[in-house]
């Protein structure tokens, strides 16, 4: 009987190998260092890197039940309130990567010349919306809705930690009506709200707008801004004050904003809520009531919801902040930056030198999709990364990425962790969705992109960033993560 048993055993573990090796798992170094105990590896089912055909929708429950709340969607997702964009086929990701990569060139620019800090406020409060991944500036964009004038008007708009601006566009559109880009929701007309007035030309805040990256003019006695971005696209149109509704309690009288009355390069969105840390920002306007502090999740895929959270409300107590966080601001914009210090595959630092992080600011940045490396940095990443995935067929990929597998034909496969050291000792580990980038119906590349040079600002972006729970707490000068924010 125990030879028998003996038997089974061993045959039972043949079948086990022989499985894993048909399925390109890794069975050798396995899922788990079993010196350490850690996970070194996230075994996933292929299937769930790409979106989902269901009609479903699940909204975030952080969301849902935190006070204050508003559920926003994805904008090709099945909760999309945006009807038409719900239609649309699978995104362009050629098109997506162009718009990335002209947004890090923009970056690159803005922060060549002298960085200079800010200074920090305070106070609490809790308002959530939830965050939905957007495509008009790349599929790491986000956007959320809120309520602007009197009578209230829900607009859905792009929500941006790079810059300080919030605009949407207004009427009318140029002197024929065709100077605004193809909007899903009504464009705003600032003629119907009882609670919109034009900022003075001779204003100390109309002086202030070249300071924060925006061109500043006059239209007759009206303060006139514009505000261009390198892939064409651009916004004009007048400075003023209005109304806006987060929620039914948390409602903001007199905010600066513009009011765009040409605009061209975007689509579908009704404008950008600016999150930056320039004092025209949406968070140091509200400083009094959400003390400068706001959070957010950025969901895995589109049939999921993230959410925005504003105040300190809700916070996860998981949350590990770096202290190296400093606000930059300088006449081309403002940023949120970060100390990197050191990345690790699969639980094993790389080996890189420590001066290449010194030599190079880093950012984190919700506009950005795919996270951008000082050279010597990313060349250790990438080999790392393909000793790690040896086992899979490797393929050409869509620029800038150089690191491609297709895994046609498999159902699971196994992708080393890969994680961020920051100052101060925090530790954050990437999501298993934050590791590659998904493309067509089997491939995917190593989500991550070296600079041209090593001073190069490196870019944290929101690929990265996917479900965990990043924290922005200004008054404190830090920068906090969690992990599982949302799905």
């Amino acid at each position: 009987m125990y030879l028998v048993e003996s038997k089974m055993k061993n045959l039972l573990n043949i079948i086990t190998i022989i499985l894993c090796v048909l399925l390109s798992w890794e069975y050798t170094d396995g899922v788990e260092n079993r010196a350490s105990g850690e996970i070194s590896f996230h075994r996933i089912q292929i299937s769930s890197l790409f979106p989902s055909p269901s009609s479903s929708c699940v909204l975030s429950p952080r969301a849902s039940n935190t006070k204050s709340s508003l559920h926003v969607m994805h904008r090709h997702g099945p909760c999309s309130s945006l009807s038409s964009e719900k239609a649309t086929t699978s995104p362009d990701h050629d098109e997506i990567l162009r718009l990335d990569q002209a947004r890090v060139k923009s970056i690159h620019w803005k922060l060549s010349k002298k960085l200079t800090a800010r200074d920090r406020l305070s106070q609490s409060q809790s308002t959530v919306l939830q965050a939905r991944s957007g495509i008009t500036l790349g599929s790491g964009s986000y956007i959320v809705t809120v309520g602007i004038g009197t009578p209230k008007h829900d607009l859905s708009l792009l929500f941006d930690t790079g810059s300080d601006l919030t605009w949407t566009q207004c009427q009318p559109c140029g002197k024929n009506g065709t100077s605004c880009y193809p909007q899903e929701e009504p464009i705003f007309n600032s003629s119907s709200s009882s609670s919109y007035s034009n900022v003075p030309c001779s204003s100390p805040l109309c002086d202030s707008l070249p300071s924060q990256g925006v061109y500043r003019n006059c239209s007759g006695s009206n303060c006139f801004y514009v505000a261009g971005y390198v892939d064409g696209s651009s916004t004009s149109g007048f400075l003023a004050k209005e109304k806006f509704t987060l929620t039914n309690t948390d409602v903001f009288d007199k905010l600066n904003f513009g009011c765009g009355v040409n605009n061209q390069g975007f689509k579908g969105i009704a404008g950008l809520l600016g999150l930056g840390p320039g004092t025209l920002s949406f968070p140091s306007q509200t400083a009094m009531t959400y003390n400068n502090i706001f959070s957010y999740c950025l969901p895995s895929s589109k049939e999921y919801t993230g959410h925005l959270t504003f105040g300190s409300g809700g916070i996860s107590n998981s949350v590990k902040y770096t202290p190296s966080f400093t606000l930059l601001v300088n006449s081309g914009g403002s940023f949120y930056s970060l100390d990197i210090v050191g990345i690790s595959v699969a639980n094993k630092d790389l080996n890189i030198p420590l001066g290449v992080f010194s030599n190079a600011t880093a950012i984190i940045d919700s506009g950005t999709t795919i996270t951008r490396l000082p050279p010597v940095a990313y060349a250790a990443l990438r080999t790392a990364f393909k000793e790690k995935m040896s086992n899979y067929k490797t393929t050409l990929g869509p620029p800038p990425f150089d690191t491609c597998y297709d895994f046609t034909g498999l159902r699971t496969m196994s992708i080393p962790k890969i994680s961020f050291s920051f100052d101060g000792g925090t530790v954050v580990d990437l999501d298993s969705k934050g590791v590659m980038y998904m493309y067509g119906m089997s491939k995917g590349c190593l989500g991550f992109a070296g600079n041209t040079y090593n001073n190069n600002v490196a870019v944290f972006g929101s690929l990265q960033q996917k479900t965990l729970e990043v924290v922005y707490d200004v008054p404190s000068g830090r920068l906090g993560f969690a992990p599982n924010g949302c799905r």
